[in-house]
């Protein structure tokens, strides 16, 4: 029972307080002081600068040729094979043989032929195997035989280099020995 006795005033002490918090305690005050701060301070707007008068642009490129147009890129390749001065270019007319379809890192030389005063090189692709000479073309760069011997068979191509112009490059297949 005391301890009921002593809840009772606590309670009512606790209320009070609470109460008390709830009064004006001097916010009139604080808006008063507000309001004269309000009156005193001057009001201050900068003025917005004047919007920049817009002209607009005449496009007069819209009847020339698109950048991006092949044909446009056509005219630039032409125009650069015509001031090329190496005077190297592939022969473009002629009829492709059937290993420039092929790239060169998978064509393999597996042997050679030898007929009195020519020799072959026995070149493999996937499954098949093909007899060239001197003169025939292999690769995609239009890559020329120009020897054959017992252990390799060396080549020619013709490429385009970064700035557009032809020139030679000397490359070469190597016998392919079968290790069993």
């Amino acid at each position: 029972m005391k301890i009921f006795r002593l809840r009772i005033p606590i309670a009512a002490i606790l209320t009070a307080y609470l109460l008390a918090g709830c009064g004006d305690g001097d916010v009139q005050e604080v808006k008063q002081w507000m309001e004269e701060v309000k009156q005193q301070t001057p009001v201050t707007v900068q003025k917005l600068p004047e919007p920049k008068r817009f002209t607009p642009y005449d496009y007069s490129a819209k009847n020339d040729v698109d950048p991006f147009s092949p044909a446009k890129l056509t005219v630039a390749l032409a125009k650069m094979q015509a001031n090329s001065g190496s005077g190297i270019k592939p022969d473009f007319d002629r009829r492709k043989e059937p290993l420039e379809n092929f790239p060169l890192d998978s064509i393999k030389m597996v042997g050679t032929l030898e007929k009195p005063g020519l020799s072959y090189a026995l070149l493999q692709v996937d499954k098949s195997v093909f007899q060239v000479k001197v003169g025939n073309y292999i690769g995609q760069n239009f890559g020329m035989i120009t020897k054959i011997t017992e252990t390799e068979v060396e080549l020619k191509e013709i490429i385009r280099d970064a700035a557009g112009e032809w020139t030679e490059r000397k490359a070469k297949l190597e016998l392919q020995e079968n290790k069993k």
